[in-house]
């Protein structure tokens, strides 16, 4: 048996007992030290029944099946998802893509986890399991934007939502040398966005916000943008503010419409558009080497529970006034 978390019902999170994991050909089981909260807060405010919680960990592997390629004992990241290995886009280490994914789903926030063996990135013995969490989502999904647009030290960044991930979005554009121009509102999150090194900050809330943007940049706007918000309102402040054949990638999750004009916004300004959900495997090295490297990459975690206070937890997360929060399945730590 182990231990999950659960939510039950609006603003009310429990610790369930279940069946550990069974093992597959060539899976492994990880016991799990370290599960990141992300934005599940919104499902506990919501009252969205689930008791499948979470995506990112960070562990132990304590099991394996005949075929996997990972020894028992090593201490591993834990990707996210189930695809299928096999395909192009897997093999090549865009695996979040992956059109053939298994159907199958578990939760982090529990104490153990199966996975495919090859979804388990190695830690190196520096880092403790805290540190290399930070491999998910709290600085992978700007890791990969920036990645793909080439953010560098000759670059200006507009970053949208100073959540977990917007704020892990400047630790990663400052590791790159790039200047930084962040969006919020939210005073706890602004006065960590300082410290993490953002070089100013917009409130959005003023009606010459793109104005304020682009009179930092002599006019032109920033050179990339990264909507971390999941908001329209900020997809049309990075449109309008970024300069003229700009780029800017999308890493919030949205399901709403964006008014995009295809002339005016695309044609006329030559900007690129760009989805971005995860990053390529090849790029793990160069994250783990940032996280390593990088003193504000650990201020990012302001708070760690254990998973026995799963309640507390999510209300602190729900709170807004917190960076990533860590939880400890096993107890404290």
């Amino acid at each position: 048996m182990m231990k999950a978390a659960e939510i039950i019902g609006e603003k009310l999170a429990v610790i369930t007992d279940r069946e550990k994991p069974a093992l597959p050909e060539g899976w492994a089981l990880v016991k799990i030290h370290t599960a990141p909260m992300c934005a599940e807060y919104k499902s506990f405010l919501q009252g969205h029944v689930s008791s499948c919680l979470g995506h990112e960990a960070a562990g132990e592997v304590v099991e394996t099946a005949s075929g996997s390629n990972i020894a028992v004992g090593s201490r591993v990241v834990v990707m996210p998802q189930y695809p299928c290995g096999r395909c192009q886009l897997c093999i090549t280490g865009d695996f979040i893509h992956c059109e053939h994914s298994f159907p199958y789903s578990a939760p982090t926030m529990a104490q153990y986890i199966a996975k495919p063996s090859w979804l388990l990135l190695p830690i190196p013995d520096q880092l403790s399991y805290d540190e290399a969490s930070l491999a998910c989502c709290a600085l992978g999904p700007s890791h990969g934007a920036f990645s793909t647009m080439g953010v560098d030290a000759f670059s200006t960044v507009l970053i949208t939502g100073l959540g977990p991930v917007g704020l892990g979005a400047i630790v990663t554009a400052k590791y790159r040398g790039a200047r930084v121009i962040a969006v919020e509102s939210n005073e706890y999150r602004i006065d960590l966005a300082k410290r993490l090194g953002a070089d100013e900050i917009i409130d959005p809330r003023q009606e010459d916000a793109v104005n304020q943007i682009k009179s930092l940049t002599d006019g032109q706007g920033p050179d990339f943008g990264l909507d971390c918000s999941g908001a329209v309102a900020a997809h049309r402040l990075l449109i309008d503010a970024v300069r003229r054949k700009g780029s800017i990638a999308f890493v919030g999750e949205c399901h709403a419409e964006t008014p995009i004009r295809i002339s005016q916004d695309l044609l006329r300004k030559g900007i690129r558009l760009i989805g971005s959900w995860h990053y390529n495997l090849r790029e793990y090295p160069q994250l783990i080497k940032l996280i390593q490297s990088s003193p504000q990459a650990k201020q990012l975690i302001t708070h760690t529970f254990p998973m026995s206070r799963i309640q507390e937890a999510f209300e602190v997360s729900a709170s807004g006034r917190s960076g990533k929060i860590l939880l400890h399945p096993w107890g404290d730590r």
